[in-house]
């Protein structure tokens, strides 16, 4: 995971560099917001992965001698099948076309999308995934 952390640093960094060098030299804002923006996702990741690698036991692909049957075995729990992100993505498809067609699509939208996330939040308390 530390190297994982690592790649993800070494982004932001570039993605820092690459914002100052571009806002100074074509002086557009929105470029160089949307790089600004770039580094600091990148660096959260790169923090949170290099911080939560000092918590947890080393990884095979942290370790220079190991072996791909190292890393065999279960990796942890996912979910079967869900049809909460297929109710999600069309509360966001219609959430962005409510400034295109109209504001009052957003009356449509709010309850599609308080039943996805509902759906996903509590996707594990009923029916047969019930004791995942």
């Amino acid at each position: 995971m530390k190297i994982q952390g690592y790649l993800f640093s070494g982004i932001a960094l570039f993605m820092l560099g690459a914002a100052i060098v571009y806002g100074l030299w074509s002086k557009e804002p929105v470029g160089t917001t949307a790089l600004f923006l770039s580094f600091s996702l990148a660096a959260m990741i790169g923090f949170y992965l290099v911080f939560t690698a000092r918590r947890v036991d080393t990884g095979a692909q942290d370790r220079k001698d190991a072996d791909v049957a190292d890393d065999a075995g279960e990796l942890g729990f996912f979910a079967p099948h869900s049809w909460a992100p297929l109710v999600l993505a069309l509360g966001g498809l219609t959430a962005f076309m409510g400034p295109v067609f109209g504001w009052w699509l957003a009356f449509f939208t709010a309850p599609l999308l308080a039943i996805g996330l509902w759906l996903w939040v509590f996707e594990f308390y009923r029916g047969e995934n019930q004791n995942q």
